[in-house]
């Protein structure tokens, strides 16, 4: 099994750099559909494979729950999921990574990335989560 750092170089660094690239191209102040749509092309030539718009449910009891979550992206590679969600906002808020802590509880995905476009110098964080303790750590 590959540890942390191992998954974060081989996996996220390069998610992360197709998001660089994107905002790279397309600037600061636009939609965040715009940011999507390119990152999904980015990731593309890349060779990253991704599910957009990744739609999940949740389930209570053993029971599933009706309603779907819809995050972002989800990144595939290696059997490895990460989640990645995107803004187009002023600053990231409580809120925001809430969102993603959440989508990360409620797939048991341990690997999330949330990053915002808006801003002139995008703003990103790296999430991991431990489904044994329930704890989420910034990296």
């Amino acid at each position: 099994m590959q540890n942390d750092k191992d998954i974060w170089k081989q996996l996220v660094y390069p998610t992360i750099g197709a998001c660089q690239e994107v905002h790279k191209h397309l600037g600061p102040f636009l939609n965040e559909y715009m940011y999507q749509d390119a990152l999904a092309i980015e990731l593309s030539l890349r060779g990253i494979p991704f599910d957009k718009e990744y739609q999940f449910a949740a389930d209570y009891k053993g029971h599933a729950i009706e309603h779907r979550h819809i995050a972002d992206f989800r990144i595939m590679n290696d059997d490895i999921p990460v989640l990645i969600e995107c803004k187009a906002v002023d600053n990231l808020t409580d809120a925001h990574r809430q969102q993603l802590w959440n989508y990360m509880r409620l797939t048991g995905i341990q690997y999330g990335v949330l990053y915002n476009f808006a801003p002139v110098y995008a703003q990103c964080e790296k999430y991991h989560y431990d489904p044994q303790t329930f704890k989420m750590v910034a990296f």
